[in-house]
């Protein structure tokens, strides 16, 4: 059904970037070996993975696994940040180049509360202004053209907390951009979370999109994440996300639209939960079991 596609899987279910003590205890090593084990063929990159591309490599390469990509927070909305954006995304870029990735996760960061203690679904979430739009577009499109020059692509992570979460905001942003320089990363978790509808954001956008992050939602922890006011990251505690197959999504009519329209590219499950109360390797099995039964 779907033939260049390859599946991976993001180490946030072992160690948890915003949340090191969330796994802190597993190793690198046991992480990248359960998904092998698991069948994934590649990782995208967490807080443990070397940066010294030989390392890497030396690791990844007898497990049969590539690196998909990795996460840029990007501060093209903050006043005076976009130079200093623009050295970390020519850095980031040769180390994802290096590895022999396709595509850059890019998510702008600026006045995000995505890591702060307030109510995640409460309206402190960041409203761009005019300028801030045209700061954002203006900074993704010269990065997007930097990425096109090493044969790569920018995709655009829509995300809890930030400026770019509804579905109108992911439609202004896309409005704004050059849709030959700034891609759009499909996220199924974060895009249920807001309430907006997955199948509906993937139809309108799939000649933009470029990478698909695979997550599923906990309706009634989602339902509790609303009524207690929890944080972003109290949400994630409380397991608000799950791998494919054990939420509310139905991933049948995803799946069969992106074969539909011959998507190329990585699926990646990206379900960050407490290891300690989802066990990672198990959660990967399941989802790489559901995932190759729909696929």
């Amino acid at each position: 059904m779907l033939k260049n596609v390859k599946l991976g899987i993001a180490p946030i279910g072992w160690t948890n970037d915003d949340m090191p003590e969330l796994g802190g205890h597993i190793p690198f090593e046991q992480c990248i070996s359960e998904m092998a084990k698991a069948g994934f063929r590649g990782s995208e990159v967490g807080n443990k993975y070397p940066r010294d591309t030989a390392v890497l490599k030396k690791a990844l390469q007898p497990l049969g696994l590539e690196i998909a990509s990795a996460w840029l927070s990007v501060f093209f909305t903050e006043d005076g940040r976009e130079a200093e954006t623009l050295k970390a995304f020519d850095a980031h870029a040769k180390f994802l180049n290096e590895m022999g990735a396709k595509v850059i996760v890019i998510c702008e960061c600026g006045h995000c509360i995505q890591g702060k203690p307030v109510p995640i679904l409460g309206g402190a979430k960041p409203v761009f202004t005019e300028k801030q739009w045209t700061m954002l577009s203006s900074g993704l499109e010269k990065i997007g053209k930097k990425a096109n020059c090493l044969g790569m692509k920018i995709v655009y992570h829509h995300h809890m907390g930030t400026g770019v979460e509804s579905r109108k905001e992911i439609d202004t942003l896309m409005a704004r951009t050059d849709p030959s320089l700034v891609y759009l990363l499909f996220d199924t978790g974060h895009i249920t979370f807001t309430g907006g509808d997955a199948l509906s954001l993937l139809k309108d956008y799939i000649g933009r999109i470029k990478h698909v992050h695979l997550k599923d939602i906990r309706p009634n922890v989602l339902k509790e994440v609303r009524e207690k006011k929890m944080s972003f990251l109290d949400a994630v505690r409380a397991g608000v996300f799950t791998v494919p197959g054990d939420g509310c999504i139905d991933y049948k009519p995803i799946v069969r639209c992106l074969a539909d329209n011959k998507y190329e590219g990585w699926f990646v499950v990206e379900a960050e939960q407490d290891p300690d109360k989802a066990n990672p390797f198990e959660y990967a099995k399941k989802a790489y079991r559901y995932i190759t039964g729909i696929v």
